[in-house]
This record gives structure tokens, sequence and C-alpha cells, in this order.
């Protein structure tokens, strides 16, 4: 996985197998949560810094905001990304662009998130030098 490839973290309404058929690797992790994964991979993987927005979910439908439907998990990933350094506030992206941009990514990871819009796909950085010879 190199700098500018994206990860998709799917919720459980994700159509996470019909997206990878014929594109990304689609990676099982039923029984855990979106926030829980996105701590532990951006211990591993830093957000790129030369895009606008490296963190992305899908944004509410029209109805759904009408209606006042809240999401909280994203509050959530805005603190896990925080607290990672990226000091942007999360992208939003069209549902079928989103599904669209989810095709091209590294991989799918589908999990056993329950949260309405809990769908983020993120960006991956530069590992700088100091990063790449920790274990050196």
């Amino acid at each position: 996985m190199g700098h500018g490839d994206e990860i998709v973290l799917a919720d459980v309404n994700f159509p996470s197998s019909s997206i990878c058929r014929g594109g990304p690797e689609e990676i099982r992790t039923d029984g855990l949560g979106i926030p829980q994964l996105l701590e532990a991979v951006l211990q591993l993987l830093p957000l790129d810094t030369y895009v606008e927005s490296p963190a992305v979910v899908i944004e509410l439908i029209p109805s759904d905001r009408k209606r006042g439907l809240l999401t909280p998990v994203w509050a959530s990933y805005q603190s896990i990304l925080s607290k990672a350094g990226y000091e942007g506030s999360l992208g939003m992206v069209e549902r079928f662009a989103f599904y669209e941009r989810a095709k091209k990514a590294f991989a799918v990871v589908a999990t056993g998130e329950t949260a309405l819009y809990g769908n983020l796909i993120f960006k991956k950085g530069v590992l700088a030098p100091e990063d790449l010879c920790q274990a050196c």
C-alpha cells in the first residue's frame, strides 16, 4: 500500500462484497467497530497531508438531513483523527460517489460497525524515514 492509496472502513450496511467484486481486497473484521479499527490503523499508517480531505464519510441524503438524523459516530472519528494529528474536518461525499470511490480503494475492511452513516474512507500518507526504522 503506497502514498495516496485509500482504505474503506465499512459499516454492516455497506455492500462490501459487491464493491470488492473485481476490485479492492475485502478484509473481514465483523466483530470490530470502526472507531477502534481507525485508532489502530492510524498508529501504523499516517493520513495524507497533501490533500484537502484525507478522511471522508457519506453525506446525509436529503431525507435524512430533513428529518434531523444524527451521526454521533462522526464526532468519534473526528476525535480520533485529531489525536492522530489531523486538524481538518471530515470530508463529505455523495453516497453513490462514495461507492464509486470505494471501488478504486486498495481495500475494503468490512466491520461490525452498526452506526448509521458509519462508513469512512481514508487516504494513506507518506511514512517518514524515522517511522520506517523504529525497529532498526
